[in-house]
């Protein structure tokens, strides 16, 4: 039965009647994650809100009907189903919605997006799973880049060129090179200029990556002692320094973070480097997560006694091993558009991303010269509303690198989907 929007208090009599059905108790609905991924659904034929679980404890992608979006505001943990039932009647104006309601229900609950024993079941058995293991698979290979080893390396040779640039060396002797950690595909050229700073002569040193951890705890650093698995081969994890950090800053330090399942900003640069130095390339993996406290609150990062401790102990290492240590960060910066939650579309070059590119600039100058209080007023400036997930990595690694300085080489916007956009850059790092 379709409602009538004419009825008044005969409609109002006809869904109360229908949502009180049969006299039984409604049950409180679970919550829906927070920390899934929800954006516009990029499929042409299944316009709607698409909800994918970024830390894969579940393979499955959803896709909303726009009409139901709203819907989802009831499962907050504290609505029950009678709520749900009434939010569709007046979302689809059909007073038969029981199967609806049940299947919305069970297709959260499937997919393990609702806070519940089959969420948590997922969780515990992939986390377990993941602890337990030597090797951090490629989790990105098939998709962000070919899982064949000969198409692997025939599409790295196009980024970089056919790998056949001849390396820049930087004044007073490279110490690092910042990249993207965008799809390949859209920011090959900022990964190309970066990339071509690595000469031969570092070939046997310790690529220390610096990773943003999009989905970790906020202040804390993740660790792991697995070696990388890519189609390339095995890169090889410098466990002893891993040890190090953790026992010199074991509160700042989630070790074995599950975030390195998933985590696509340090898998992307060591592809990148296999592809230049071989699959046995040694790395010291470590995602930063978000200084977020200091973000939305203010003081410094290292404010956060735990985060001091680690800053301090990475500086310590730098200046230890400085013969040994090449730094490669994997760093995304403005996310602008629809998809970040700004309510606009935009398009990379123009109009308000001019603007966004002129705010980037100054923010990389200050990196540049070496100034970390200076850049971080600027990421602190409106909390960070260019929401660039890079800072903490670049902020980690100029506190453990003072005398650091850097030669932006290039620079880009990128159209991550039609009305959003991504900023990101190749910089080069040289010492005083």
């Amino acid at each position: 039965m379709k409602l009538n929007s004419n009825n008044g208090l005969e409609q109002f009599e006809l869904c109360r009647a229908a949502l009180h059905y049969d006299g039984c108790v409604s049950k409180t609905l679970s919550r829906l994650r927070m920390d899934l991924d929800f954006m516009p659904s990029p499929i042409e034929d299944r316009p709607g809100l698409l909800i994918r679980d970024p830390f894969r404890y579940s393979d499955m992608t959803l896709v909303v009907p726009p009409p139901l979006v709203s819907c989802l505001e009831c499962f907050d943990g504290e609505q029950t189903e009678l709520d749900l039932r009434r939010k569709l009647v007046q979302a689809t104006g059909d007073l038969q919605i029981g199967e609806l309601v049940t299947h919305l229900s069970n297709a959260l609950r499937d997919a393990a997006f609702l806070e519940d024993d089959e969420f948590e079941r997922r969780k515990e058995e992939r986390q377990r799973l993941f602890a337990s293991l030597d090797i951090r698979a490629a989790a990105h290979s098939g998709a962000a880049y070919p899982e064949e080893p000969n198409a692997l390396r025939e599409t790295m040779d196009r980024y970089l060129c056919g790998n056949d640039v001849s390396p820049e060396p930087p004044r007073n002797g490279l110490i690092g090179i910042a990249a993207p950690h965008v799809s390949p595909e859209g920011g090959w050229e900022c990964y190309r200029e970066a990339y071509r700073s690595l000469g031969p002569e570092v070939t046997e040193r310790v690529f220390v990556i610096l990773g943003t951890s999009h989905y970790g705890e906020p202040n804390r650093f993740g660790l792991t002692r697995k070696r990388f698995s890519t189609p390339f081969g095995m890169a090889e994890t410098e466990r002893g320094w891993v040890d190090y950090l953790e026992r010199a800053a074991p509160y700042a330090v989630r070790m074995e973070d599950y975030c390195h399942a998933v985590e696509h900003s340090i898998e992307f640069q060591i592809v990148f480097l296999q592809t230049i130095f071989g699959p046995a390339v040694k790395t010291l993996p470590i995602l930063c997560g978000a200084y977020a406290k200091s973000i939305f609150e203010g003081g410094m990062p290292e404010d956060d006694e735990s985060v001091k401790r680690f800053l301090n102990a990475l500086g310590e290492l730098a200046e230890r091993e400085r013969d040994r240590i090449v730094w490669v960060l994997g760093v995304d910066m403005a996310h602008v558009g629809i998809r970040y939650g700004d309510g606009i579309p935009v398009q990379a070059g123009a109009d308000y991303m001019c603007e966004v590119e002129e705010r980037d600039r100054a923010r990389v100058e200050r990196i540049c010269a070496g100034d970390a209080r200076g850049f971080w007023d600027l990421v602190q400036h409106n909390h960070d509303d260019l929401k660039w997930c890079g800072s903490a990595p670049f902020y980690t690694f100029l506190s453990a690198n003072p005398s650091a300085r850097g030669e932006l080489k290039r620079y880009e916007q990128w159209n991550i989907d039609s009305h959003s956009v991504v900023s990101f850059a190749g910089i080069r790092f040289h010492g005083q």
